[in-house]
């Protein structure tokens, strides 16, 4: 969705955004984009790509090179942070170390002036919202970093902001509390209806959490969806290999049938069919982008338009799947999720089979040759 100027219907607007550090390469480019009231907005990309940089201007700890950033319909490219009225949550917490979890949380209404009968109830509420009613008296360091990262949530929102900006909340969790957290922040938002602009790397955390996602690329927006279209429809290649896993042939197009099928020349030689959907034109490069599980193993004749040889290199039974690696022309790399169903046939190591797949899930896109490293900071 992109910046319109229309007022009243968002929480946060960027209009024609730009940042530079040095005055000559921009960080981010022309950055649009309308943030709804209430929404889960999460702004993901690898390192470098400009989306930690969208949500410090945000809050105002980085000053806007050009454009305009709206909160509530009003400017505030010129209202200092702590006049924003956003609540923040970091990484690493940022709790003080000499006060009481009560004291951490009542801080931030002090600030604001608020009487004392009035912060003691907010504190209250906020610890139970998070379940940590029984521990206002400890200090952080007694607590885990799940309750540290709670009370730093909890404080976020005690003095009941319009907009909570999270920067990597969760990255110094172990990956069960980390996945565990995600969802408690997910229905802390759905039960007060906040909104939210969280930003992150960690694409699994995206998709769980989020209303839409925007993918950020070298200042850029490369693709703003909901997870569900983000992951079954990319537009562009890059954002097929960095949201899940993705399987990669080159060719190029030599017939478009309209807005349903093309047929490409894979730099193997073998002709195969696609969905055109960001391509230039008959003659010219694309990247296919065809998900592990929409793979069908030893097709039944007729049921794929799409068929190729293949050979199964290794086999991982991962439970409620095997992850097969197999050889498929010239890429030993080629990922196929085979269901742990009743009935299937078994597959051996070694074994030549066959591949297929309905036109619809291989997406011809844009040629994308570069290389994706997640990283963890902008």
């Amino acid at each position: 969705m992109a910046g319109n100027g229309a007022s009243g219907d968002y929480a946060v607007r960027f209009e024609a955004v730009q940042k530079s550090y040095d005055g000559e390469i921009l960080v981010v480019k022309d950055l649009n984009l309308d943030i709804a009231r209430g929404e889960f907005l999460t702004m993901l990309g690898p390192s470098g790509s400009g989306k930690t940089t969208c949500l410090m201007m945000l809050a105002g700890f980085e000053p806007a090179t050009h454009g305009e950033i709206f909160l509530n319909d009003n400017p505030i490219n010129n209202v200092p942070p702590h006049r924003r009225g956003i609540g923040m949550v970091f990484q690493n917490y940022a709790l003080f170390p000499h006060m009481s979890v009560a004291e951490n949380l009542a801080f931030p209404l002090q600030v604001r002036k608020m009487n004392k009968s009035d912060t003691e109830a907010r504190v209250k509420r906020a610890l139970e919202m998070v379940e940590l009613g029984a521990f206002g008296g400890r200090r952080p360091a007694q607590l885990s970093g799940g309750q540290q990262q709670r009370v730093a949530v909890a404080r976020a929102l005690v003095f009941e902001p319009d907009l909570v900006l999270m920067d990597e909340p969760l990255g110094a969790l172990d990956k069960q509390l980390r996945e565990q957290m995600q969802y408690e922040i997910k229905h802390i938002h759905e039960n007060l209806g906040v909104t939210v602009v969280y930003v992150t790397h960690d694409q699994s955390e995206a998709l769980t959490m989020s209303n839409r996602i925007a993918v950020f690329n070298d200042g850029v927006i490369q693709q703003l969806s909901s997870p569900e279209d983000l992951y079954e429809h990319p537009d562009k290649s890059f954002v097929a290999q960095f949201i899940g896993e993705n399987n990669k042939l080159h060719g190029t197009i030599t017939k478009i049938d309209g807005k349903k099928s093309c047929e490409v020349a894979l730099d193997d030689g073998q002709t195969v069919k696609a969905l055109p959907v960001n391509i230039a034109g008959v003659g010219e490069k694309t990247m296919l982008s065809l998900r592990p599980e929409r793979v069908v193993v030893n097709p039944k004749r007729g049921e794929c338009p799409s068929v190729m040889d293949a050979k199964i290199e290794e086999l991982i039974y991962l439970g409620d799947h095997i992850r097969t690696r197999m050889r498929v022309g010239d890429h030993d790399d080629f990922i196929v999720k085979v269901p742990n169903t009743y009935g299937h046939e078994p597959l051996k190591e070694g074994a030549k089979t066959k591949i297929g797949w309905h036109t619809e899930d291989a997406r011809a896109l844009d040629w994308y040759t570069g290389t994706i490293d997640p990283g963890m900071d902008d």
